[in-house]
């Protein structure tokens, strides 16, 4: 973490419904090489934007529950429940120039409040330390370990499995 994130205060984070002008942002956000590498699981092709339009396209319709995450009226990612009734997962990003500030932690909380069906599942990249934490300080507990393909690494990688129960 930088010296400047440990000076700036906590951001005030807020969800709110996705709107058309925050996808050009997600782009952005979602194909910055250093990301892309540290979240691991991802498109093929983070840099395809008819894909990226297209899956949003697709979850804006579906029964996906997702948010903008705004901290401090700046967008700096998403949150998002998906899947089917009895396997919700959640996933969140949140933009490289905010991490280490508390949003993700913030954001997750924000989100799990809005989806009261339990259990609630998630996956992360093992050496993804930052996101294992973001999970478990929502409540989430490591239940055990996978491995799956990894398109930003190219490569099979270990996974954490995690769930939350209340």
């Amino acid at each position: 973490m930088s010296s400047t994130n440990l000076e700036r205060p906590r951001p005030t984070v807020v969800l709110r419904e996705v709107r058309d002008s925050d996808l050009p942002l997600f782009f952005g956000q979602m194909s910055d090489p250093e990301s892309v590498l540290m979240a691991a699981f991802g498109p093929e092709d983070p840099t395809d934007r008819a894909r990226f339009d297209a899956h949003w396209a697709r979850i804006r319709t579906s029964d996906t529950l997702i948010r903008t995450v705004l901290a401090d009226g700046e967008v700096a990612g998403h949150a998002a429940v998906y899947g089917p009734p009895d396997e919700r997962e959640v996933t969140y990003w949140v933009d490289r120039a905010h991490w280490g500030r508390g949003i993700a932690s913030a954001a997750l909380s924000a989100l799990v409040a809005l989806a009261p069906q339990r259990p609630l599942h998630a996956r992360a990249a093992a050496d993804n330390a930052a996101s294992i934490r973001v999970l478990e300080k929502c409540g989430f507990v490591i239940v055990g370990r996978d491995r799956g393909f990894a398109n930003a690494r190219g490569a099979e990688i270990d996974e954490v499995v995690l769930t939350l129960k209340d």
